[in-house]
């Protein structure tokens, strides 16, 4: 019980700071203002981490890979904390940490993923609730990457623009995939 909620408060802020390093990534990708109150928690969380890595690791054709990269190694921290207290490990192989390097791609890709079906949510809310929000310009520059080849594709039907559930109906079968593979590696990293 006791490492249950251990295992539950260590996943929530190495979880918190993933989305964070993710967030920023993908803001800096869509090209997202920053000038907003989410931007600016997003560059507070992560800047002491992100700002010293850059000096090694440039970025590359506009993307921050130090975010991305450090998004990728928190995850891999969890899933051998994770892995480690419950036993998981039978040794250290390059094997084992092999398939947990995988493990942990494919958690940030997931957590990637969740992050753009948020943003294509609110997008929708917000431009029938609220399109003057102060973060309105966020969240629609996070989701026109995806949103806008569909919007191409797709003609709105009596003024509705269905590009959205589409998106999300593509991104919830992407998720599905991610799940499989994910549990597919779990046993190799038992028999590692």
């Amino acid at each position: 019980m006791l490492m249950q909620l251990l295992l539950m408060l260590v996943e929530a802020v190495f979880g918190f700071f993933t989305m964070m390093l993710l967030a920023r990534f993908l803001m800096q990708w869509a090209r997202a203002p920053f000038r907003n109150p989410l931007g600016r928690l997003v560059v507070a969380v992560t800047d002491g981490a992100v700002r010293p890595l850059r000096r090694f690791i440039p970025g590359l054709f506009g993307l921050d890979l130090p975010s991305l990269l450090l998004a990728w190694l928190c995850q891999l921290m969890f899933l051998a904390f994770a892995f480690g207290i419950a036993g998981e490990f039978v040794s250290v192989t390059a094997q084992a940490i092999g398939v947990l390097a995988l493990i942990a791609l494919l958690e940030t890709l997931r957590l990637a993923l969740y992050i753009v079906v948020a943003a294509v949510v609110i997008t929708a809310a917000l431009s029938w609730i609220a399109p003057d929000s102060p973060v309105a310009p966020l969240f629609f520059s996070l989701a026109r990457p995806f949103l806008s080849p569909l919007q191409r594709r797709i003609k709105p039907v009596g003024g509705v623009d269905l590009s959205p559930l589409v998106l999300l109906l593509g991104l919830q079968m992407l998720l599905a995939v991610v799940g499989w593979a994910r549990a597919a590696l779990g046993p190799l990293l038992a028999m590692a």
